[in-house]
């Protein structure tokens, strides 16, 4: 092994890269191969990376001419990514060594791309997108720079100086970024502005400008997969029948297991599915893997199609891989007649021995039943499906190759035996065919165009291809990217069962949670999700991402469509003694600062109103600004202040009331602070009390509750401060009078009837992001009528401000 680390790091990599590599068993072997096949020792960083790359998409039945290839690359014939690309495109189709100029045409060697043609060709984009880029500015830059890189003049143009040549004819076209392109410095600019027409939006309101679903798409290496069609087949006729079937149109398919809900990491595998198929003018199809009738309910079926939708997608067909039983049994069946699969009667744990042990770093040895006669596996297998085998007593093999260094070649099993009730066909099948059997078969049998995957079933796509081949049926393409984590929780289903059961959550959907459903119910808004996994964008490897990151989105988001409303926690009463005891004003207060589509409320103001408990101190003290004996502060909204007098105390010594003075017929100095209130007027709906108060922070105590220096494992890293309840909390009447518009609405009433109340979403000023929670009652007859004492209205935080992320609740 040292031999190959020394050999790999000649090629550039770093000594952990070289030495991940090495121990990389089907990685290792062909690397090797391929620069023993350049005859070299010593590589220049660009080729070295180029022959790394090299092995990690070639197979010997995929590529047959990979020596060639590295060859050329050694040579210096090859010296791009692209020109690599092109030359396993053609040599998965033809023999270079018969015809060599055909691979040099096809691969661009010699050609040469000089800098005015760089220069005009993409002058040419911009200019045939220019009005958009004038209008979007450096929103629009990814789609166009994807449009540079799709034009055939710049095919094996330098990238780096198509790129440099690109950003620098950009920079002349709109010149350097401004507000324009900056969220943070538009609401500053906002603030510093001239009061405009009360019609126009201020650029808060519009600053908020998430990556957009072409973004994703635009570069990188699922910039450059294969069109319709070019992926070759073992039969010319599987090509055609191909394309006659799709049309040449992009398919591509999102295929969950309905046995858990989504997930944040599946957000991005929906918008990648379904999104590139978007982006190429195709169609994408929900197909449920449900194999497993052990595992799956049909909560999580329902579910799972309510979740792509509340993100703004919506399949083609609504598929699953249950409705392909029978053409999956009968290709079982020709597996099997072809000599390539066998019933096998060896328990897990010998399968486990056979294939090297725990570590799989033993030797691998063929099973006893492997070469038994292929009648007799048919009539096994003929026995299994009748159901004359018990569960573990039989299952069917796929007789592949042992002696290769890719796990998912050592015979992975096809069928097992599961006396299990199938949510859809019943007691129909008492045999289930695996994922590793069921899944390439499916994407042929729907002609899906580009199978998208993450990374851990990289190693699978060798024995995806090998059983397409063996039953020889139409093989799609299987391209992987990195899985998308975030920090500070736990996505594992069976992890998250586990803290279900604790009593830890209060289900799958808890607020504390990151399953879809979990974000959704805490009022998370769909856009917030998918701006998050668009501006990460698609590369190959895994990303554990800073939560935090999220949470600036869902701010973002909600900042634009959140109204504002004035909400106490803990309020207390106070008293303005020089008013009398009738003492009425009304005060209008807007919905949102920088968009008056949202409208406005009049506020009743009275002589008894609240405050709260976190703006009111007892002893003064320098850098406070708010109440206090004798100083003197704001009301939001009102155009007097208030000074403190004095405090009534209850019984206990606590204070009951905070006396004042309205500073109506005074003059005095203009106060430091505002604080929000809510005047005590029952004739007039206020407060509007809130039964019940959630406040949710991160419920883990370690950013990665999964690491091994947390003692005692995830379970004991559940932090004791990840709910807090709170009763007693109030709010201004725009609460109120929110949710009465919205119930007047017919989108609303569907909501409400629905129970998806979520999507009612507030900002409590100076304490953070507000939506209702499902656990609200809220009939639409008593909200109609009126009636705010015959609801329960239950409030989840979303985030905190980003301002006020210290602050307490």
């Amino acid at each position: 092994m040292d031999g190959l680390i020394t050999k790999f790091e000649a090629l550039g990599l770093t000594a952990d890269k070289a030495k991940e590599a090495a121990g990389n068993k089907k990685l290792a072997p062909t690397l090797d191969g391929l620069i023993t096949a350049t005859g070299q020792s010593s590589f220049s960083k660009n080729t070295g990376m180029l022959l790394y790359k090299l092995a990690a998409k070639v197979t010997k039945e995929k590529t047959p001419h990979g020596d060639y290839i590295a060859q050329a690359i050694g040579s210096g014939r090859l010296g791009s990514d692209e020109q690599v690309s092109a030359a396993t495109k053609f040599c998965s189709k033809n023999d270079p060594t018969a015809d060599e100029k055909a691979f040099d045409a096809a691969c661009g060697v010699g050609v040469v791309v000089s800098d005015a043609e760089i220069s005009a060709a993409i002058a040419g984009v911009l200019d045939s997108v220019k009005d958009t880029l004038l209008a979007e500015r450096y929103r629009a830059l990814g789609r166009a720079l994807g449009k540079v890189k799709s034009t055939a003049a710049l095919q094996w143009a330098d990238s780096g100086k198509v790129k440099s040549e690109f950003d620098a004819q950009a920079l002349a076209l709109l010149g350097p970024k401004d507000e324009r392109d900056d969220p943070a410095a538009a609401k500053k600019a906002a603030k510093k502005a001239a009061p405009k027409a009360a019609s126009a939006k201020s650029a808060e309101s519009r600053g908020w400008e998430p990556a957009t679903l072409e973004s994703m798409f635009a570069e990188g290496e699922i910039s450059r997969l294969h069109k319709v069609g070019e992926n070759p087949q073992i039969k010319p006729e599987l090509t055609a029948e191909h394309l006659r079937a799709t049309g040449g149109q992009v398919i591509t398919r999102f295929p969950p297991e309905p046995n858990g809900f989504l997930h944040i990491g599946h957000a991005k595998a929906i918008n990648v599915n379904f999104g590139y198929a978007k982006t190429h003018g195709g169609v994408c199809n929900l197909r449920y893997d449900d194999t497993n009738p052990e595992a799956e309910e049909q909560v999580y079926v329902d579910s799972i199609l309510e979740i792509i939708r509340w993100l703004g997608f919506e399949p083609h067909q609504v598929l699953y891989s249950s409705d392909y039983f029978q053409q999956l049994y009968d290709l079982a069946v020709q597996l099997t007649e072809r000599g390539l699969a066998y019933v096998c009667h060896c328990t897990g744990e010998q399968i486990n021995e056979q294939r090297g042990g725990k570590d799989k770093g033993g030797a691998r040895f063929a099973c006893e039943h492997r070469d038994r006669p292929i009648a007799e596996s048919l009539a096994e297998f003929q026995k299994m499906k009748d159901g004359r085998y018990g569960a573990n007593e039989a299952t069917l093999r796929m007789k592949q190759d042992l002696e290769d260094g890719n796990p998912q070649m050592w015979d992975l099993i096809a069928y097992r035996v599961k006396f299990a009730h199938h949510h859809r066909t019943g007691d129909a099948w008492c045999i289930y065919p695996t994922y590793d059997f069921t899944h390439c078969l499916c994407d042929s049998f729907e002609n899906i165009t580009h199978s998208l995957c993450t990374r851990e079933f990289f190693q699978s796509r060798q024995s995806y291809y090998w059983l397409c081949d063996a039953v020889e049926v139409y093989k799609p393409v299987q391209w992987e990217y990195g899985r998308l984590n975030v920090t500070n929780t736990m996505l594992s289903k069976r992890k998250l069962l586990a803290l279900r059961n604790a009593g830890v959550v209060r289900d799958l959907d808890d607020p504390r949670l990151y399953t879809l459903p979990a974000l959704r119910r805490r009022g998370v808004p769909p856009q917030a999700i998918n701006a998050f996994v668009r501006e990460l964008g698609i590369t190959p490897a895994d990303a554990v991402i800073e939560v935090g990151r999220l949470e600036n989105h869902i701010r973002d988001a909600l900042n634009v469509c959140a109204p504002r409303i004035m909400a106490l926690v803990r309020p207390v009463r106070v008293v303005l003694e020089n008013l009398p005891e009738n003492y009425f004003e009304e005060h209008e207060l807007v919905y949102h600062p920088s968009d008056t589509a949202f409208g406005s409320r009049r506020v009743p103001f009275t002589r008894t109103l609240f405050i709260d408990s976190s703006d009111f101190r007892e002893s003064d003290s320098p850098g406070y600004f708010r109440l206090a004996p004798n100083k003197t502060v704001g009301l939001n909204g009102v155009p007097y202040p208030i000074t403190c007098t004095g405090v009534r105390r209850a019984a206990d010594g606590s204070v009951s009331e905070v006396l004042c003075r309205y500073e109506n017929e005074a003059s005095v100095p203009k106060p430091k602070a505002y604080i929000q209130w809510v005047a005590d007027s029952p004739q007039h709906g206020s407060p509007v009390r809130i039964d019940e108060l959630r406040v949710y922070n991160p419920l883990f105590k370690h950013a990665n509750p999964d690491e091994k220096s947390v003692t005692g494992g995830f379970m004991n890293d559940v932090s004791e401060t990840s709910l807090e309840i709170i009763h007693g909390a109030v709010a201004d009447i725009g609460l109120w009078d929110s949710i009465k518009r919205y119930a007047a609405t017919d989108a609303g009433k569907k909501e409400l009837n629905e129970q998806n109340v979520e999507t009612l979403r507030f900002q409590f000023m100076r304490i953070g992001y507000f939506a209702l929670d499902k656990d609200s009652s809220m009939p639409l007859s008593a909200i109609e009528s009126d009636q705010i004492a015959s609801t329960k209205l239950v409030m989840n935080r979303i985030v905190t401000l980003k301002e006020d992320a210290k602050k307490d609740a």
